[in-house]
């Protein structure tokens, strides 16, 4: 059977080289960015092109702000931790190895959330294997988020030694991001705002909650253009786009007849199943979820993703061994649960993404300030 995954544009413009472009425009000599004295990058974290169009009406200053070629790639899977990781650092999973929400520590059974591990299952720096930017660009690098990110292991390992600054009060947040670009020529402020993914989640991007959302990150958004001065280069971008999926369009696992056999272990997320094999079990595993579920998603095997160039050229062989023996990513608007677990609380979840489609993978670049 051959293998047919979508394929970025000849001209996409990846995600991952977001910062460094930024950086160039600072000495002059960026291929994407106009000249600057300084930079801040605004992650409105859970905004993908399709939501913002399909919204445009209460998100006016973006929208009136954004033209035809303010898009980006972001990368596979279409996850906070792995895209967040893939800016930060300006390379693909393959290379960094932070390939999902979950994934299995290699050599063990243990499926480790990816944002949190660090702090919860003991995860070390170095299991993100590639050194940030804020390191390697040589240049003041500054990152404003909320107070519970500063601590954390996943900012200590895509952040390194930027200077972070926590505050909880998004206009406050932008606040201080346009003065750090201001007080400090030549340098990178790294914005983050997550409020907009957290009602996602709960509530769905077409909720009314999600669009009253919306609406404050637009005005914070006008704020920070009127708050910077010609100097300073602003991209406004994403991690993801964003996909509803009701509860009626759930898979859930158990209820799937025998596509668990076989199967020891499940990561990823929702839209994008990491399955781990029992030994010698890779092969019918991957040849019963393609019988099964061809029709509404991608089925793929390791070496089939690693050879496809989607998490990068080259797949260190490292990297390799925390993927699934076989991935699943939902075409279609469904969700699969392992409804064995105890835990249904992700069930409730509206909001997904992970997967390969646009909707999830196509986000913002828009420029303002001096990249306007």
């Amino acid at each position: 059977m051959s293998l047919s995954l979508p394929a970025d544009p000849p001209r996409a413009r990846s995600l991952t080289r977001v910062v460094p472009e930024m950086s160039a425009a600072l000495d002059g000599r960026s291929e994407w960015f106009a000249p600057a004295r300084s930079a801040i990058v605004w992650v409105i974290d859970g905004l993908g092109v399709f939501n913002l169009g399909a919204r445009a009406g209460h998100a006016r200053f973006l929208s009136e702000a954004r033209t035809k070629r303010d898009a980006a790639r972001t990368v596979f899977p279409s996850t906070t931790a792995a895209a967040l990781t893939s800016l930060l650092t300006g390379v693909l999973p393959g290379e960094h190895g932070i390939v999902g929400y979950r994934a299995r520590v290699p050599g063990t059974d243990d499926i480790v959330n990816m944002l949190r591990g660090w702090d919860t299952d003991g995860l070390p720096l170095s299991f993100q294997r590639s050194a940030p930017l804020s390191a390697t660009l040589g240049r003041p690098f500054f990152a404003v988020s909320r107070n519970e990110y500063a601590r954390t292991g996943f900012t200590a390992a895509t952040l390194g030694d930027a200077e972070f600054h926590g505050v909880d009060d998004l206009d406050e947040r932008v606040r201080v991001a346009a003065d750090l670009a201001a007080r400090h020529p030549g340098s990178l402020v790294y914005l983050y705002a997550a409020d907009l993914d957290a009602v996602g989640h709960k509530r769905g991007w077409e909720s009314d909650e999600w669009v009253a959302a919306l609406e404050r990150v637009d005005a914070a958004a006008r704020r920070l253009a009127a708050s910077v001065d010609r100097s300073t280069g602003v991209v406004v971008t994403s991690d993801h786009g964003m996909i509803d999926v009701p509860r009626h369009r759930h898979i859930l696992l158990e209820d799937a007849g025998d596509l668990l056999d076989g199967v020891r272990l499940i990561g990823g997320e929702p839209r994008m199943l990491q399955l781990y094999t029992e030994p010698g079990q890779a092969d019918a595993v991957l040849t019963r979820w393609r019988a099964s579920e061809a029709s509404r998603s991608w089925v793929f095997s390791r070496a089939e993703l690693a050879a496809s160039g989607l998490i990068g050229a080259l797949v260190d062989p490292e990297v390799a061994a925390r993927l699934g023996d076989v991935i699943v990513a939902a075409r279609a608007g469904i969700a699969y649960y392992d409804d064995r677990l105890a835990d249904k609380a992700p069930q409730k979840m509206v909001g997904q993404h992970g997967s390969l489609t646009d909707e999830e993978r196509v986000v913002p670049l828009i420029r303002l300030g001096a990249f306007a």
